[in-house]
Parts: structure tokens; sequence; C-alpha cells
């Protein structure tokens, strides 16, 4: 059933007229929620107005949804949604950094605030603020659609292509970035609402992408819709209602749409195919590039901050095509130059490479090291995940895979995370992988493999390596081992060592070095493309 929306521009503290107006239409359309694009409330809201709101002496007729626009929020609205409270009755906050999913099953997408790269520290942590972080926008890339999604500030360039006359006036006093133009061509928003800054309404043509299937006619149509403040000087149009239909597919676009005037995203440049140098360690198996360090000791420059980290949403240069699915603390990558490759596991049905990395927003080399609290909710969310990938490829193959998650944590690290490979389930149930671990380790002269309590991962304590291994029979027999060996200065430790005990039990010897079988950027998108489709049932981020 499709459900009927009203968008409103700034309301900039006008709250009794807009809800009265509000109230007026509901009453004779029955909307399902609306949305405020904009201010809320204006920069020096009076306290009595905000206490009347807050006691419910101002009536929101329905579900009404607002964020963060260019003005930060009065403090008693700041102290009531850090509370996680409505501010009153049908009043929500939808955060600034956000993805939700409304109780008629519409997905929106949220990124209020202007852009401020000036701040180099990754995902902004106040909610309530007017700014947002490059890292903000690159993060929801992740998010993989959006019915609606909402921002502060225009993607830069949407005029293009486009016979829509916008003043040269009204461009210039428009707040516009790349890194929105970026958001919107990796999502694909059914519809993207803003506002004005100035006193006017501006409705783009909509606009389509092409997609790997150029034969199709039916493609992914966006609607740009930029709403004037509420109660404007000019009369200009301040409100917008439409009907929405809960995840329509994609369709023939409308007659007059142009297509997207956005260019490739800025963070997924293409490589130089067939050319080693030019693939960055970003996702790569150990985190860091295999070029030689030629400098002396004393010369080396202190671990890259987040803004340089591999695996950091913050770094511009962070490979977005790979990223396949964000949670609270953590999200998902593709592994760049995998074990496998689309074609090892194929005929158990998995028609991609499956090795995956699950990477904790923290900047730290360990679990035990996530500071203010947030290392166990991390945890949890990172064992999420790997559950989730272990079903996903036990049903894909029908039970003919099993998986191996394994974890080096060194204090000396510069970005800790885990990393998933599928792996044929007669391997594990006959415990030749586990043997094959062991032997290896015992040949290189490592310590011993002690087994642990499965989920007892972020009590262990000092350097290690933790191997998960997980099958699912098809005779419903589930079986998880974890075994953890220590690490400690009296042996050197090849950081590939899990990769290489994997290769040779698979077979996959050639595939050693992930640089020798880096791929395109374009074999790197189709494969993250495919396992996203496949794992859709099991992200539990999209629910």
């Amino acid at each position: 059933m499709a459900a009927k929306i009203i968008v409103l521009g700034s309301v900039n503290g006008k709250l009794d007229t807009a809800f009265s107006k509000l109230a007026a239409l509901h009453s004779k359309n029955n909307f399902s929620f609306a949305i405020i694009a904009g201010n809320l409330f204006e920069v020096d809201q009076d306290e009595g107005t905000i206490e009347r709101l807050v006691n419910g002496e101002i009536s929101v007729p329905l579900t009404t949804y607002f964020t963060v626009g260019n003005a930060p929020l009065p403090p008693q609205i700041v102290a009531r949604v850090e509370a996680d409270e409505d501010v009153c009755e049908n009043l929500h906050f939808l955060g600034k950094r956000s993805v939700n999913k409304t109780s008629d099953g519409i997905r929106i997408v949220t990124l209020g605030g202007i852009l401020d790269k000036s701040i180099v520290g990754g995902l902004s942590k106040e909610q309530h603020l007017p700014f947002h972080t490059t890292g903000d926008a690159t993060s929801l890339r992740g998010s993989n659609k959006a019915d609606i999604l909402l921002t502060s500030m225009w993607p830069a360039g949407v005029w293009s292509k486009s016979k829509v006359v916008l003043s040269p006036e009204n461009q210039a006093a428009t707040a516009s970035s790349h890194e929105i133009a970026d958001l919107c061509t990796a999502i694909k928003p059914r519809y993207h609402f803003s506002f004005s800054a100035a006193d006017f309404f501006y409705e783009r043509e909509p606009f389509f992408y092409v997609t790997d299937d150029e034969a199709s006619e039916s493609k992914p149509v966006t609607r740009f819709i930029s709403m004037a403040s509420f109660g404007n000087a000019a009369k200009a149009k301040a409100m917008y209602a439409f009907n929405l239909q809960p995840e329509e597919a994609a369709s023939v676009p409308p007659i007059g749409s142009t297509p997207s005037p956005f260019t490739a995203a800025k963070g997924t440049k293409r490589q130089a195919d067939g050319d080693p140098s030019a693939y960055s360690g970003r996702f790569a198996h150990d985190g860091h590039s295999d070029r030689p360090n030629r400098r002396r000791r004393h010369q080396r420059s202190p671990p890259p901050g987040p803004s340089q980290c591999f695996f950091c949403l913050s770094n511009p240069e962070l490979a977005t095509h790979m990223v396949c699915s964000i949670g609270e603390n953590a999200y998902i990558a593709s592994a760049k130059g995998p074990l496998p490759s689309s074609s090892t596991f194929s005929s158990t049905g998995l028609k991609f490479p499956g090795h995956q990395i699950i990477i904790p927003f923290a900047h730290e080399p360990t679990m035990r090291a996530v500071p203010n609290g947030e290392g166990l909710p991390t945890y949890h969310e990172m064992a999420r995940f790997r559950e989730a990938l272990q079903a996903m490829v036990s049903k894909q193959s029908d039970h003919k895979l099993g998986a191996v998650t394994w974890e080096i944590s060194r204090a000396n690290n510069i970005h800790t995370h885990w990393q998933f490979l599928p792996v044929p389930i007669d391997l594990l149930r006959k415990g030749l992988v586990e043997a094959a671990f062991k032997v290896e380790g015992e040949n290189l002269r490592y310590p011993t493999f002690k087994e642990r309590a499965v989920g007892s991962g972020i009590d262990e304590e000092g350097d290690f390596l933790r191997l998960w291994l997980w099958s699912d029979d098809s005779d419903a027999e589930i079986q998880g081992k974890e075994l953890v060996m220590p690490i400690n200065d009296t042996f050197r430790f090849d950081l590939q060592f899990p990769r290489k005990v994997l290769a040779k039990l698979l077979q996959l010897d050639k595939r050693i070095r992930w640089q020798d079988v880096a791929q395109s950027v374009e074999e790197e998108s189709a494969d993250a493309e495919h396992f996203k489709e496949a794992f859709k049932p099991w992200d539990f981020t999209l629910a």
C-alpha cells in the first residue's frame, strides 16, 4: 500500500502556524507521515514555545520527522533527543546521520548539517550540531538504497543537464557538495529532499542512472526537490505532497527525464588495469600496501590516523564500491585481491568470492582498546555480522560450505579487523582445517593453539591469532569452534599465516599474495553487488 507523505521546508520556529496548517491538510488527506526539510527551530527559539511543545500544548497532528538543518538545535531539544526521547508525541528526531525505516516500510537516509572539511576525525559524534564530516557522508553510501534521502546540502551540480532554470544568485546562495552527490549516486534514492536558503522552490526533472544492463529500459530514478521556507515572503512552494510505494522496483524513466548529472564518486577512481602498482592496500588482507620500506627504522613515519587509514570510513580514498553493509559500530567490505575467485565456489551456488572483512568503526589496534565502553557492543555487532555471513554462505551453497573467520590482534596493529572466508564443509567436518593450522604452526615453531569457549573473544588478553571454525550440515548439525594462538616477541609472526594455510588447503597457492590477484574496480564492484544481493535476507542493517 502506498504511503501518502507531505514534506515541509524550514519551519524556522513557526511551530504553531506550521502544525496548525499541517493539521488542516492532514484532516483532508490522511497523510502517513510528514518530514521537515531544513530547520524546525530558529536560532534563538524562545524557551516558552519550546516548553509548550515539549509539554504537548502545541499539537503535532501526525508522525513528523526532522533532522538538523544549518542551525543548531535548542539546548532543551538536545537534552530530549540525547535521552533517546521523542521531542513530544508524534515528533521524532531522525538523527543527523541515520538510516530509518518507517512503519509504512519507507526507508529514509538522513544527513543533516553542512560539510566541514576541517574535521578529520572520521564520523561526527554530536548528533545535534549543524555540521557533518566527509566520513559521515561516506559511511552512508553503504546503506545500499533509499526511498527518501534527506540532506541539508544540495548535491553539487544537480542543476547541470537540467532545463529547470536556477538563477546564478540562487545557485550562489545554495550550499552544495560533491560528497552529497556521491552519496546520491551510491544509494540512488527515489526522492531526494533538501531546502533552499533563499525564498525559492526548486524541483529538477527526474534523472536516471546508467545500470550494468544498458539494454533494459527500467532504471533507478531520482527526483530532487528543494523546499522553500514555510511562510516565506515570496510565497514560494514550501509544502510538497506525494504518494510512495515502499521498495518499488526500478521502472522506465518518465518522459523528460535526464541522465544523472553526477560524475562517478570521487572515492572510487578507476585504478590502472593490469598495473599491480596502481592498487593501494585498501581492504587488503593485512591492511597495508606491499611496497618495500627502504627507509631506515629511525626515519619511519608515525602510524596513519583515521583520514589515512585503509579501513576508516573517514579516509577520502576509501574504496567505497567495496563497502557492502554498515551497522551501528562496524561494517562489512569485500577483500581486495580475494583468496577465492568468483568461480572458486561456483559449483556450490556461490557466484562471488565470499572473502569479506568485518571492520569496526573505531580506529584502534585491538578490540580491547576501543574506548568509551563501545568495545563490547562493537564486538557483539561484529559477531552478529559473522553469524549472518555464516548463515548466508550455508544457505547459498545448500550446506556445502562452512566458514573460517580469523582475527590478528596485536597492540602494534593500526586498525583491527576480522576476515571471513567460505570453506568446503567436508574440510571442516573432517577436522582438516584445524589440523592444517596446527601442523603449519608447528612447522614454523609457533605456540600451540588452545580451544576457547565460543564467544569469549573480547576477554582475551595480550596479542593473539584467533580462529572461528563453523559448519552447518544439511542434517541441521551446527558445529563451531574457537581457537587462539598467543603471539609474543619470542618468534616472528607472519601476518599472512592464515591466508597461506587456507590457500594451500584450498589448492589456491597461486592466489596467496593479494597483489597478484588484484581486480579492476569494475570486477570489484560486480563482486560486491553480487554479494550484497545474496546477503540481503541476512543483512540486519536493512531492517
